[in-house]
């Protein structure tokens, strides 16, 4: 149980480390567009940079999803790697279809695994939600002055 508890541990500040590092790039994209969250944008310019967010979002989680399936895989828990990123895949995203299960010594890191995927798509809607929001005051602020 305790090297359950100490990958699970690693593999948590790895995601989080992966997920802000994201997040920060995808801030630096938005940043470099300028006025990428302008009202003076057009709405086709909107919506590719919102696009663009989601795109980038989903990246960031397919990288910590591969992450955990290599470790799997590295550990021999789980027979190829197919089955390694589909269960990550269900694990991460806490769908669990329960096809695929780990082997009793590492059930713990699919949990582990689950609860960090549940926090961190939370952290990831908060992000866009925050995007987003920032674009609505924006366009509210731009009609006011008209």
């Amino acid at each position: 149980m305790i090297s359950n508890l100490l990958l699970s541990t690693a593999l948590v500040i790895a995601t989080v480390v992966i997920h802000f590092v994201g997040l920060i790039l995808l801030m630096r994209l938005l940043a470099m567009r300028g006025h990428g969250l302008r009202p003076h944008e057009s709405l086709l310019g909107q919506g590719v940079l919102i696009i663009l967010v989601v795109l980038g979002l989903f990246v960031i989680h397919a990288i910590e999803i591969w992450l955990y399936a290599f470790v799997y895989l590295a550990l021999g828990a789980l027979p190829d790697f197919e089955t390694a990123l589909y269960y990550s895949t269900t694990a991460f995203t806490t769908v669990g279809f329960g096809d695929v299960v780990l082997p009793s010594g590492w059930r713990l890191l699919g949990a582990i695994e689950a609860a960090n995927g549940f926090i961190l798509f939370g952290w990831s809607i908060a992000f866009l939600m925050s995007i987003t929001g920032k674009m609505r005051s924006f366009e509210h602020d731009w009609l006011e002055r008209r």
